[in-house]
């Protein structure tokens, strides 16, 4: 019998300012899917200033923190569920290191290399550690429980028996 590695689920968030790009939005879509990644879940949303602050709790009391909470609560962003082999640290590197300035010269094509504006305005948001993603995957899909997932559909995924349903915005299952 073949045995398979586990698949990892990170929460991936596109910020406003990629949001409010369509085209960046479809490049930005393409990369994830180019990537090899899985996209479990998504939606559309706009956080209120108290869910951003909810969110972003870690950074209460840093200089950052009025400026990052008022920007993600600018307008819409899309949260993705991601999965995949290595999944938190492989999105982590696609989108690039969070020093904006820095990732143009040092990752010019990653997601913030290649469109990112300052380090608020730098693209995305991915969780660092699979304590914090699992976390964040229910901040924003409450709904949506890890557990079940892995013992119902993730066979499917790790067998990539799936298909990138274009209006749903995430893969199903192949009937």
């Amino acid at each position: 019998m073949t045995s398979f590695k586990t698949l990892q689920l990170t929460l991936a968030l596109i910020k406003p300012d990629i949001v409010a790009h369509p085209h960046i939005l479809n490049n930005v879509t393409r990369m994830i899917l180019e990537n090899g990644f899985y996209v479990i879940e998504s939606k559309r949303l706009i956080l209120t200033t108290s869910q951003a602050e909810q969110f972003y709790a870690e950074h209460k009391g840093k200089f950052f923190q009025n400026r990052l909470v008022s920007f993600m609560s600018s307008g819409p962003l899309w949260s993705y569920i991601l999965c995949g082999d290595n999944a938190i640290s492989r999105w982590r590197k696609l989108m690039g290191p969070t020093k904006v300035l820095k990732t143009v010269y040092d990752e010019p094509l990653s997601i913030r290399g290649l469109y990112g504006l300052t380090d608020t305005r730098n693209c995305t948001h991915g969780s660092d550690s699979e304590e914090n993603a699992e976390r964040e995957i229910q901040f924003f899909f409450p709904e949506f429980n890890i557990k079940k997932w892995y013992e119902t559909e993730h066979d499917f995924f790790r067998q990539d028996f799936v298909e990138f349903d274009h209006d749903k915005l995430k893969h199903v299952i192949c009937s």
